[in-house]
């Protein structure tokens, strides 16, 4: 079993409201492959939601508020889950602050993109869970 971004499944759960559709993580999802799951959603954030970037290693919105216990609560009950099912592998989307798994946005709101990984990706690698995003898929 794997554990993908929910935005990726096509749920709309982004910040904005919108999803970040991806047609193999969809087929993973209808084939009983893969669950989707938020983890910003899963940490008790809303959607929409104002946008949030890691700054100095913790998570603070675009109007300056500390969300970064509820990113972290969100990495734990993702955590909680995969391990509940057994998963080995996570597909996370790419640059999000919990979901990034090589890049994530420097924390400047400028769209300046630097290598790093967002708070679920962290603690699912550091759990031993592989982590790819949506970009290495064929």
């Amino acid at each position: 079993m794997i554990i993908v971004s929910a935005c990726l499944a096509g749920i709309k759960c982004r910040y904005d409201g919108k999803s970040n559709s991806c047609l193999p993580v969809i087929d993973l999802v209808r084939e009983g492959k893969a669950i989707p799951l938020c983890p910003e959603q899963l940490g008790g954030l809303s959607t929409p939601r104002v946008p949030a970037e890691i700054v100095n290693g913790r998570v603070i919105s675009k109007e300056g508020i500390d969300v970064d216990l509820q990113f972290s609560n969100g990495a734990e009950e993702t955590l909680r889950i995969a391990k509940l099912i057994g998963a080995k592998m996570a597909i996370l989307k790419q640059r999000s602050p919990s979901c990034g798994s090589t890049k994530i946005y420097d924390g400047s709101y400028s769209g300046k993109i630097i290598l790093g990984r967002g708070k679920t990706a962290q603690l699912l690698a550091d759990n031993g869970i592989k982590i790819i995003s949506e970009e290495e898929l064929d």
